[in-house]
C-alpha cells in the first residue's frame, strides 16, 4: 500500500501522508480494502460528477515536519485522483469515510510515539519533528516474526518512521495488527505496535529502560486490601 498522494515533487514534502491505511469498522475495513486491493486491474476508474463536487478543504494535522510547519493531510478531491492514477478504482462516496479514518490513524501513530518521546528532552528545541516515514508492508520486522512463531496473526502492515529530537534522528518501527471483534456489532478492532528501532544506543537504551519499568510495575503490583474491621462482630 502506498501513500495516495504523489509524492513524487521535493516542493509537496509536506502534502505526504505517513500512514496511508486505517479502519475503525467493518464497513470501512471493507471499503479501504477494496481501494487498495492489488488486485484492482481497472482501466477505467470511476469519475464523473460525483468526484467533482468532492472536498477540496484540506486538514492541518498535528505532526511537525522538520522542514517547516506542520504535515498537511490530503482534501478528499486529491484522495480520489491518486487513488484513481494508481488504478485503485476509487468510489467518491467513499472518501467521506476514508478520508477522516487515514487522517485519525496518523494522529494515533504520532500519539504513540510521542509517549515514547515524553521526557527526552525534545521540548528544548521546539518539539520533535517527523522526518520521513515509509511503508514496508512486506517486511515483518524482527518482533513480529517473532510473535508469528509464537502463533500470533502476522501484521497487516509496517512503516518505519524517522523523527528528529533536536539534532538526534531516531527510527520508530510501527506494526499494524487486527483484533478480535468485542460484539457482534462493533467489529474488528486494530491496534499499532510502535517502538524506537535498535539502530543507535538511544534506541536500546529507550527500549531497556521501558522495559525495566514495565517489569518492575509488574513485579511490584500489590493487590487492594480492605482495612480491617475497627469494631468486628463477636460471635
Amino acid at each position: 500500500m502506498s501513500c495516495p498522494v504523489d509524492n513524487s515533487s521535493q516542493d509537496a514534502s509536506k502534502d505526504k501522508c505517513p500512514v496511508d491505511h486505517a479502519h475503525s469498522d467493518t464497513s470501512s475495513k471493507s471499503i479501504w480494502s477494496r481501494l487498495f486491493s492489488s488486485a484492482s486491474t481497472s482501466a477505467h476508474p470511476s469519475s464523473g460528477a460525483a468526484a467533482q463536487t468532492l472536498s477540496t478543504a484540506r486538514e492541518v494535522s498535528s505532526i511537525p515536519n522538520a522542514s517547516d510547519g506542520n504535515w498537511v493531510y490530503p482534501s478528499e478531491a486529491q484522495f480520489f485522483a491518486a487513488m484513481a492514477r494508481k488504478k485503485h478504482d476509487p468510489q467518491a462516496r467513499d472518501m467521506r469515510t476514508i478520508v477522516p479514518i487515514h487522517n485519525a490513524v496518523n494522529e494515533r501513530a504520532w500519539a504513540e510515539v510521542m509517549r515514547w518521546e515524553a521526557g527526552r528532552g525534545g521540548e528544548a528545541c521546539g518539539g520533535v519533528k517527523l522526518v520521513n516515514f515509509k511503508g514496508k508492508p512486506g517486511e515483518k520486522s524482527i518482533r513480529a516474526r517473532w510473535k508469528m512463531l509464537l502463533g500470533y496473526s502476522a501484521p497487516f502492515d509496517r512503516h518505519d518512521w524517522v523523527v528528529d529530537r533536536c539534532g538526534v534522528q531516531m527510527r520508530y518501527i510501527i506494526d499494524f495488527y487486527t483484533g478480535r471483534s468485542q460484539g457482534p456489532a462493533t467489529g474488528p478492532s486494530f491496534f499499532l505496535d510502535v517502538r524506537p528501532a535498535l539502530d543507535n544506543w538511544e534506541g536500546v537504551k529507550m527500549r531497556t529502560q521501558h522495559f525495566w519499568a514495565k517489569l518492575f510495575s509488574t513485579a511490584t503490583a500489590q493487590p487492594v486490601l480492605k482495612p480491617p474491621n475497627p469494631n468486628p462482630t463477636r460471635t
